[in-house]
């Protein structure tokens, strides 16, 4: 497996909301803000030997958050939403 698609995803996100989505194959994963669709497809195909169908993708923009007197924001990041094949899945224990 190449390094370069590990450098693309960078974590499934594993919320209340993803778990939900999992239900309905789609899985959510946080990947480089540089990435397209193309290549976070090939990605997960390649990492997790699955065959996808369809990729959405969220621009999370940063946030103000405030520790004691100073203030900042968060860092921006990028989501993916991958559907899968009808009879695919994706384990992330």
């Amino acid at each position: 497996m190449d390094t370069k698609y590990l450098e693309i995803i960078k974590a499934p996100v594993i919320t209340e909301k993803s778990g939900n989505l999992a239900q309905g194959n789609q899985y959510v994963f946080k990947v480089d803000s540089r990435a397209n669709k193309t290549e976070i497809k090939q990605a997960i195909e390649k990492i997790f030997n699955v065959k996808v169908e369809a990729i959405r993708t969220i621009n999370v923009k940063p946030k103000k958050r405030r520790v004691g007197r100073y203030t900042g924001l968060t860092n921006r990041t990028k989501k993916a939403i991958v559907t899968l094949a009808e009879g695919q899945q994706i384990e992330l224990n």
